[in-house]
């Protein structure tokens, strides 16, 4: 039951974070097209879009420590969606390749594979297994559970290093962009997931399968709205 609870709080986690991406989308075009030149509010928007990172990427890691996998294949994702995951989101090569989008270059560009401790509790795993009389007997079952429950930890592990990839360079790329460019880099970004989250429910409603996502539901942005210098 308690294993139940926590899924779901990660799926409300997920929506919340689909309706804040919304909220804070209209908020950087309305930026983008309003106060394109002043860059000290161009700058408070793109650190308020970070802060919503940063919180999104806390709260789920909270999550991810009672149950990793349901990150990295999630139910809540569309299936097309998770074709696209990488440990549990975007690859971070999407931001640069983002960036190379909106200037117009194309780039083919391969970031190391980020998978230190891949395989981490297969041997035990397929020891166990093995030992099996009958495939998935439970004669082992409290060993068994021990060992998927390291897998498990050992997933979350992997995700958090992952975010905080992903992070780190989302916030490296806006440190060598103007805010202006910034702010555009973010809006792209905030784009490309939403179009991909749409679409993908449309697909999935059109080729027959299930949804489990519920209505998106946009958290509370936390500090109130930035307010624009005088030009």
């Amino acid at each position: 039951m308690a294993k139940q609870i926590k899924h779901q709080q990660s799926q409300c986690c997920y929506q919340n974070w689909v309706g804040q991406q919304r909220l804070d989308l209209d908020e950087l075009v309305q930026a983008l097209n309003t106060y394109p030149t002043d860059h000290d509010y161009l700058q408070l928007i793109t650190k308020k879009t970070i802060d919503h990172f940063e919180n999104y990427r806390t709260a789920r890691a909270q999550l991810a420590k009672h149950d990793a996998p349901s990150f990295l294949a999630p139910s809540w994702g569309t299936t097309f969606e998770n074709s696209f995951l990488w440990i549990g989101g975007c690859r971070p090569s999407l931001i640069i390749r983002l960036v190379y989008a909106l200037c117009g270059s194309q780039l083919n560009t391969h970031l190391a594979e980020f998978l230190e401790g891949e395989g981490i509790a297969d041997e035990p795993l397929v020891l166990l297994a093995n030992q099996c009389s009958e495939p998935g007997e439970w004669s082992q079952g409290e060993v068994v559970d021990k060992a998927m429950d390291t897998h498990a930890l050992n997933l979350y592990k992997i995700m958090v290093k992952a975010d905080k990839l992903r992070m780190d360079t989302l916030k490296g790329m806006i440190d060598i962009l103007t805010p202006l460019q910034a702010v555009e880099l973010l809006v792209a970004s905030k784009k490309l997931h939403l179009s991909l989250h749409e679409w993908s429910r449309r697909r999935d409603t059109r080729m027959g399968i299930a949804r489990l996502l519920g209505p998106d539901k946009p958290s509370s942005s936390r500090g109130g709205n930035p307010q624009p210098s005088n030009p």
